[in-house]
């Protein structure tokens, strides 16, 4: 056992592996870069918005900085591992070669949490503006049955002890058993992983257009409209809130690490890739900020505080039971914040355009996260730590057909039980270790292998690396 997780797999070794089962180099920089907005943008913004707003108020507008920060540290240390070891499977391949078998294979884990568990937050999200959709195109609504299932999680918890509370009550009555718009995209998204891949990069760069055109209108029509005196009180729950939001927030810009997934299939890695990550981080920090302050300025991101003046925690049972009692106004108590945004500043039809957007574009990130899922399974079943069999590729359509299938059923019933938010601090949590470690492996990998090919180096690696480290860790905690 001990001999087994003890293995290094040597530089060389991954690159002559990646030459025998390889994917098709086919991706420039300007695809990388739009493949990587594509990615980032989705849930974060569109609907964990409200979730910071709760946690933070006004002083998100500081999370998305903190946050951003700590990617953009992340993804430069990520962008001279991504130039060295241009090959599917990103951190997992990455510790594989510089910290063994042991740490690679919690790494492979940490993603595997990172992306499943993200394909599933990104699922619920697209949910809400769903059943959005339904309500104000079709006058269709949904029973709260279908649509979440926190009457069947309110009632879990009475079950293992929870104090039978007003909120948990209240929970029963007003919630719901499962999330069904989140479970059929699930298993939607992964039909069209099995059939293939290749057309969905025309389908993602368009969808790209169309979550960037939204999020633009968002812009134009909520910030003119910024009132200050929403800005008061800035932190209202002081500056751990805004670590709280800013270890959320993280979420929104999770995805440019895809980019670095793609690299086996990226031509000329060394240049791209960099150009990739920075790029789309930088595009998608100031879309950002731009939409945190139009939500503040326009509607207000006061959170709903307990009786003794506490903060109730997003997606708690105490919060679903707060909104219910005051009809859900406020921007915390939606799911679709930025579509409820524009109704609320009088521009019914285009927060319905918004919301549109959002159910269009969405899926493109689930389908983009479980891409990066499959590959990640299917590297780690290459390199023998999962079964062999696992990394088949099917005969017609050339997808490794069976790990996308079992990822699939796995995600569904997350997005079937969870709520977003749980989701992504669940998710977070992967990906922050995974950082923290690539972080680490770069500098290890300056010391040992110091005459290594580095087509892409670290700026300032002594300063960048340990503070990449320092900050996942810190947003973990």
């Amino acid at each position: 056992g001990n001999r087994m997780f003890g293995r290094v797999k040597p530089l060389d070794a991954i690159l002559a592996t990646a030459e025998k089962k390889s994917l098709h180099r086919s991706l420039g920089a300007f695809q990388l870069t739009m493949l990587g907005v594509g990615a980032i943008i989705g849930t974060g913004i569109f609907v964990l918005t409200a979730e910071a707003a709760q946690k933070a108020g006004p002083g998100m507008m500081i999370s998305f900085i903190i946050a951003g920060f700590v990617c953009a540290v992340a993804a430069l240390c990520y962008a001279e591992m991504a130039s060295m070891v241009p090959v599917s499977g990103s951190a997992y391949t990455y510790s594989y070669a510089v910290m063994g078998e042991l740490l690679a294979w919690m790494v492979g884990w940490a993603l595997v949490l990172e992306y499943a568990v993200a394909a599933g937050a990104v699922a619920v999200g697209w949910s809400g503006y769903f059943v959005g959709l339904l309500r104000e195109y079709l006058g269709i609504s949904l029973p709260t049955s279908l649509v979440n299932a926190d009457a069947l999680i309110a009632q879990i918890k009475l079950v293992f002890g929870a104090a039978n509370s007003e909120a948990i009550q209240t929970a029963i009555a007003t919630g719901g058993y499962i999330n069904l718009p989140a479970f059929i995209i699930s298993l939607l998204v992964t039909w069209l992983l099995v059939i293939g891949t290749k057309e969905s990069a025309y389908v993602n760069a368009v969808l790209v257009m169309v979550k960037i055109t939204a999020l633009t209108l968002f812009v134009v029509l909520a910030v003119p409209v910024m009132n200050s005196a929403n800005f008061e009180p800035f932190a209202p729950l002081g500056f751990g809130g805004i670590s709280a939001a800013a270890a959320s927030i993280f979420f929104a810009y999770v995805g440019f690490d895809a980019v670095s997934t793609a690299a086996e299939e990226t031509k000329n890695p060394q240049r791209n890739m960099p150009i990739g990550l920075i790029g789309s981080l930088a595009i998608c920090t100031v879309f950002y900020l731009l939409v945190a302050a139009g939500v503040i300025g326009s509607v207000g991101a006061q959170p709903l505080f307990d009786a003794a003046g506490n903060g109730l925690a997003p997606g708690s049972t105490e919060l679903a039971a707060a909104c219910a009692t005051t009809g859900g106004q406020a921007v915390v108590c939606s799911k679709e914040a930025l579509a409820w945004t524009l109704r609320e500043i009088g521009w019914q039809q285009i927060g319905n355009l918004v919301g549109l957007a959002a159910g269009l574009a969405l899926p493109s990130v689930i389908l983009m996260m479980m891409f990066g899922q499959t590959r990640i399974f299917f590297v780690m079943s290459r390199d023998g730590l999962l079964p062999e069999r696992l990394s088949r590729i099917h005969p017609k359509y050339h997808t490794p057909h069976v790990v996308t299938i079992i990822t699939g059923i796995v995600v569904a019933i997350f997005a079937a039980l969870f709520p977003v938010g749980a989701l992504a601090d669940i998710s977070n949590s992967g990906t922050l270790f995974a950082f923290a470690m690539v972080a680490i492996a770069v500098l290890i990998l300056r010391k040992r292998d110091p005459g290594r090919a580095r087509p892409f180096r670290t700026p300032a690696v002594m300063v960048v690396a340990p503070l990449a480290a320092v900050g996942c860790v810190y947003l973990f905690w």
